[in-house]
């Protein structure tokens, strides 16, 4: 297998690649979601793990949809006051919360899943199918290289409390 090509700078880099796709493209979702449907991007990403997959605990949904428990404990929060999630403690321990659209989130997950999926379509319209189901394998792999990674690496813990702050100090 080829070396990869040795980044030059910034826009070199994949995931600052990625990064740019996801602003671009991701502001079209998060536009939808805000201004017609009242909620975020992390509600969204709540919602539409939640209507694959109902009953399931607070910290299996985080690690789902792969955000921390404390960022998916608001979202879960904000949607059950606006009545789109059901929380049903647990009977043993009440934190062991199972969660679950109501019938009302199920109604909005199926409003709007079409509108996200059709610029999901639209962006991928730029590639050939072959194109489109050859960068989904390359993307599951990539995902894979990356949770190896984070798994042996030998980094610092990150805290942007303090920012860049701290760093330059240091240095």
């Amino acid at each position: 297998m080829p070396a990869p090509r040795v980044p030059a700078g910034l826009d070199d880099l994949l995931l600052y690649k990625l990064s740019r796709l996801l602003a671009v493209g991701g502001s079209m979702v998060i536009r939808l979601c805000e201004g017609r449907f009242g909620i975020t991007r992390r509600e969204w990403r709540v919602i539409a793990r939640l209507a694959q997959e109902q009953d399931i605990l607070s910290s299996e949904l985080a690690d789902a949809i792969q955000l921390d428990r404390a960022r998916t404990s608001r979202a879960v929060s904000s949607l059950v006051a606006k009545k789109l999630v059901r929380r049903q403690a647990g009977t043993a321990d009440r934190r062991q919360a199972k969660l679950a659209l109501t019938e009302k989130g199920r109604s909005l997950h199926e409003a709007l899943f079409p509108l996200v999926s059709g610029i999901n379509r639209e962006l991928l319209s730029a590639l050939s199918p072959a194109e489109a189901r050859q960068l989904d394998t390359m993307l599951v792999r990539l995902q894979a290289q990356a949770e190896g990674m984070v798994e042996g690496a030998d980094l610092p813990k990150a805290d942007r409390r303090r920012g860049g702050r701290a760093r330059l100090a240091m240095g």
